[in-house]
């Protein structure tokens, strides 16, 4: 009877740019069915072979789904809170009910089913390292969704995160509307700080 049992990974991604929403994803693998290869925590894969387990991921899945939580959210209620709220989006997102949500970290989502975090999930359990990659995967690709409109940060390359380049780009260009105006480089440049 175990065995049936469905449980969702959850994890996010981009916690710590400058820019752009904050991502989670939630998937449920069919239970007793071998899972796609390649599935590793996201942050130690290539963009490339994320992009192809990411489709076999899709595939495979008896449900998956992606949410995110906006700038002005993140910027109203923090970061941390902003990520639980796209976690929760994506467990509430899903085709399927889970028994059980596992997920990445410290902190749990407000969900209507058990859910455990777990520290280091996405290297330690298959079905969070699978939403670690969907949820990079998504969030890469609405950078570079952005990077399209914004093209002076170079958004394509960095993904929002605080290189040299990106806080030259800032410097130099000014904060728009995707910044995250909470976080201290941003804060400290509106501020005349920066």
């Amino acid at each position: 009877m175990a065995a049936s049992r469905l449980i969702c990974g959850v994890d996010e991604a981009g916690r710590g740019p400058l820019a752009g929403p904050v991502y989670a994803a939630a998937v449920i693998f069919t239970p007793g069915k071998r899972v796609p290869a390649g599935i590793a925590d996201s942050k130690v894969m290539s963009a490339g072979k994320r992009e192809r387990v990411a489709a076999a991921i899709k595939e495979r899945a008896l449900a998956w789904s992606v949410a995110w939580a906006s700038v002005e959210e993140i910027d109203r209620m923090n970061i941390l809170q902003a990520s639980l709220l796209a976690m929760q989006r994506a467990v509430q997102s899903l085709s399927i009910s889970p028994h059980e949500v596992l997920l990445d970290g410290l902190h749990c989502p407000v969900l209507a089913i058990p859910t455990r975090a777990i520290v280091d999930g996405d290297a330690k359990v298959k079905v969070i390292a699978a939403a670690s990659i969907l949820a990079k995967t998504e969030r890469d690709a609405e950078m570079c969704r952005l990077h399209r409109r914004f093209p002076q940060y170079r958004f394509d390359e960095h993904k929002g995160y605080p290189t040299p380049k990106h806080l030259a780009a800032l410097r130099r260009y000014g904060v728009c509307e995707i910044y995250r105006r909470s976080f201290g480089p941003v804060r400290e440049l509106l501020e005349g700080r920066g």
